[in-house]
């Protein structure tokens, strides 16, 4: 039986328990699942049942599932419960998951939570706070291992067994001075393998990357693509270590900054908000403005058009073809920023590789525009049965086009990065619009030259 077949039954089981108000039920059910699985599962029973159910969680399997609730579902747990079991929750929680709950909560249960901290929790909380949303620093932990360099092997795994519990990764721990200046890292692997009576200082590396708790989370979710990172430290300007960013939470940078391109890309604004969790007016809010700026941008095709009228009246056949030849350049554009976009989000590309982007995509332009350009030849010739004159026109049209577009598409997302303006802009809907008005006067000036028009 497939996994996703036992969750259903699961859910089954337990609605028929809920029913019956059966409890001892559903906590025996409920532990038969993963955290993962328990919080699918609440997700689709009543607010109020929610909070119920979750006070049948054992402590650590709570927390678990606390941190995959939704923030509407957080704050209707937290509201829900007294201060002794926010302290209790809190209190198991590592401290950027706390952040993250806190970032998103109203004032009001804010209050609540930072009322459950400790005066130091809530020094920490406020400067952690302070960063910006987008920083190193806002995704960071406090929890990390750490040992001194005059310590034996022996010692730092003792000391390991004694403060390790509470880390959020043990797999690398970090040494620093008195001043708390990073010094280097030492894997688990290095403290097992080696003599217990090696110091710390002989085995640990001192080649270590960092990141500065002011830089781009993007950046540093590629330095963990580049390097197979499971933690990165991060270090003030003083090269003062205050914490460290574990692969999960750069997984979840990795799927906001995915998630807020494909929206970009898709002419809509940015949201954090689930699809069906938005209202009707958010997401036509969301849609609108780039419409009506892509709508404004399509008088230049119309502006265009018009200046050629008497071309088209003199010979309305060429009407026919306008709507493939845009359709081809849109699309041959797409294809070009498309693979430019994911390029300069993974760190493939940078804007130094400019002049080799634009000659590869030239090559590329002149291979698929030749070739798209003979079948179109010959469909205009056999089908539409036209002028070997109009054929022409269109083919050369068709093969400037695509020129344009793969040009366009492979060179506007680069410049766009290095002025500061996200490269996804410069998607399909843009280099559409400004590929349109190119193909219409390419397709009318040739129409002039070779049809005498």
């Amino acid at each position: 039986m497939s996994e996703k077949k036992d969750l259903k039954l699961a859910k089954e089981r337990i609605a028929g328990y809920i029913e019956n108000k059966n409890l001892m039920a559903i906590k025996e059910e409920l532990m038969d699942l993963n955290e993962v699985e328990i919080a699918e599962l609440l997700d689709e029973v009543d607010p109020k049942t929610t909070s119920i159910l979750f006070r049948t969680l054992p402590k650590d399997v709570a927390v678990e599932v606390f941190t995959r609730f939704d923030s509407d579902q957080q704050e209707e747990i937290i509201r829900s419960s007294t201060d002794k079991e926010v302290d209790e929750l809190m209190s198991e929680m590592y401290f950027d998951d706390m952040i993250d709950v806190i970032e998103e909560m109203p004032a009001m249960i804010v209050n609540k939570i930072l009322k459950a901290s400790t005066p130091e929790e809530r020094k920490l909380i406020n400067q952690f706070l302070m960063y910006p949303e987008d920083s190193a620093g806002s995704i960071m932990t406090i929890e990390y291992a750490s040992v001194e360099k005059h310590m034996t092997a022996k010692e730092a795994l003792s000391h390991l067994k004694h403060t390790g519990v509470n880390k959020q990764t043990i797999f690398t721990s970090y040494v620093m001075n008195a001043q708390r200046v990073l010094e280097g890292t030492v894997s688990l692997r290095s403290l097992v393998l080696s003599d217990e009576d090696t110091l710390i200082e002989d085995i640990m590396e001192t080649d270590v990357l960092y990141v500065h708790a002011g830089d781009d989370q993007e950046s540093v979710a590629q330095l963990f693509q580049k390097y197979d990172f499971v933690a990165i430290p991060v270090v003030d300007k003083e090269k003062r270590m205050i914490g460290i960013i574990t692969v999960d939470d750069i997984m979840d940078v990795i799927e906001q900054e995915a998630t807020e391109d494909f929206q970009i890309m898709a002419a809509t604004t940015p949201t954090e908000e689930k699809y069906m969790d938005a209202s009707v007016f958010n997401l036509a809010k969301h849609r609108v403005l780039w419409l009506l700026i892509l709508m404004i941008s399509a008088t230049l095709s119309a502006s265009i058009l018009g200046r050629f009228e008497h071309i088209l009246e003199k010979m309305t056949t060429l009407t026919l073809f306008i709507p493939m030849l845009m359709d081809t350049g849109g699309n041959a554009g797409s294809q070009s920023s498309v693979l430019i976009i994911r390029g300069l989000s993974t760190g493939d590309l940078e804007f130094s590789d400019l002049p080799k982007v634009v000659w590869k995509e030239f090559r590329v332009a002149l291979i698929v525009g030749i070739a798209l350009s003979l079948v179109n030849l010959a469909r205009i010739l056999l089908l539409h049965q036209a002028s070997i004159g109009i054929a022409v026109t269109v083919s050369l049209t068709l093969m400037g086009t695509i020129v344009i577009a793969k040009l366009l598409g492979g060179s506007l997302p680069i410049l766009a990065d290095k002025l500061g303006v996200d490269p996804a802009i410069m998607a399909s809907p843009l280099i559409t619009t400004i590929v349109d008005a190119s193909t219409l006067i390419i397709y009318f000036t040739i129409a002039k030259q070779l049809l005498g028009l």
